[in-house]
């Protein structure tokens, strides 16, 4: 049976990290699962977990600088710059690391790994108990929306790992932005709440990422190669509000029960119309980005649920990191006014 730990118990939680269980911690992002990076048949025992493939890559949490220059090669100043400026926060930083310095399992063979300072008090506090770096997935069904909250992670996960550190929901709601300094000019690899124009104010030149990974080559940082986010239903992005009428009208006319992901603004609007199910994103990008994975798991928790709609943003900002995850939910599918008109 799964634990559910307050933030009072962080000491019973660093032992089951020493012990080589899992433990899934709070992040201002996401839940992660964690388990001791320095010992592989725990880190295996996350891909089991999960049901992750091998060949993706683990992010390693850390609670200092320190930790990560035990493990990695500083390949320029901009490291140290960057933590400077975004550690504690949102941002993964890939960096090559010492030979031999972690086990091929937390790295998935590459010479490089990926490390971040999640800014949640309570983790940093678990990571320096255990005295060891953490990896830290997001703790939920491969595949599936990240958790959010402890019940989440319970939904997915309970009783097959140890426990889970309880604080709350998270602040920012998608993941952490992945840059990869390993190479020159770096690139990033995955949007998150640190934008590349608040990378620029520290890089002299950040690319976004325009590689496809291939189905035999291993990721450099999770969310690259495989299917994620995806609730049961199939989820229909509605770019524009002023299309929400037709797509609505056309859903409705469907023989299957409709869900609608959106705004208040949205919501509102469309008050006339009896929804089977409906979820508030909030009023702005940020609430949206922050209640997105709790709106697609509400709908995965009504089987009734076929369709969603949900409400697009335009793609600047954290809306980069927003419509990257929402794209990828609904494997880019978007409503097409004009196919739908007859």
């Amino acid at each position: 049976m799964t634990k559910r730990l307050n933030t009072t118990e962080i000491a019973e939680a660093a032992a089951f990290i020493k012990q080589g269980q899992l433990v899934a911690f709070p992040t201002e992002t996401v839940y992660g699962l964690g388990a001791d990076a320095t010992n592989p048949t725990a880190v295996k025992q996350v891909y089991q977990a999960k049901g992750r493939p091998s060949d993706n890559p683990l992010i390693v949490h850390v609670c200092s600088f320190e930790q990560v220059q035990q493990y990695a090669i500083l390949p320029s100043a901009a490291v140290s710059e960057l933590v400077a400026k975004f550690w504690p926060g949102p941002l993964t930083i890939i960096l090559p690391i010492r030979n031999g310095a972690l086990d091929p399992c937390v790295t998935g063979g590459l010479k490089t790994a990926a490390f971040r300072m999640p800014d949640n008090a309570a983790t940093l506090a678990l990571i320096k108990a255990a005295g060891v770096p953490i990896v830290g997935p997001s703790a939920n069904t491969s595949g599936k929306p990240s958790p959010t909250t402890a019940d989440h992670v319970l939904h997915d996960l309970g009783g097959k790992i140890a426990a889970v550190l309880d604080d709350g929901p998270t602040t920012v709601g998608v993941e952490s932005t992945v840059i990869d300094l390993s190479v020159v000019p770096a690139v990033i690899l995955r949007p998150g709440a640190v934008t590349r124009q608040a990378l620029l104010t520290v890089l002299p030149e950040v690319l976004d990422n325009q590689h496809h990974v291939a189905k035999d080559e291993i990721p450099k940082a999770p969310g690259m190669k495989y299917r994620h986010y995806a609730p049961e239903a199939a989820v229909i992005i509605v770019k524009q509000a002023a299309d929400f009428p037709k797509a609505i009208k056309w859903a409705l006319a469907q023989d299957v029960a409709v869900g609608l992901l959106a705004t208040d603004t949205v919501l509102t609007a469309q008050s006339e119309i009896r929804f089977k199910s409906q979820f508030s994103l909030g009023n702005s990008v940020t609430t949206a980005s922050r209640h997105l994975f709790d709106g697609l798991r509400y709908f995965d928790l009504q089987p009734e649920i076929k369709i969603i709609l949900a409400e697009g943003f335009e793609a600047t900002g954290l809306g980069t990191a927003y419509m990257n995850r929402l794209e990828k939910a609904a494997g880019a599918h978007y409503f097409e006014r004009e196919n739908q008109e007859n």
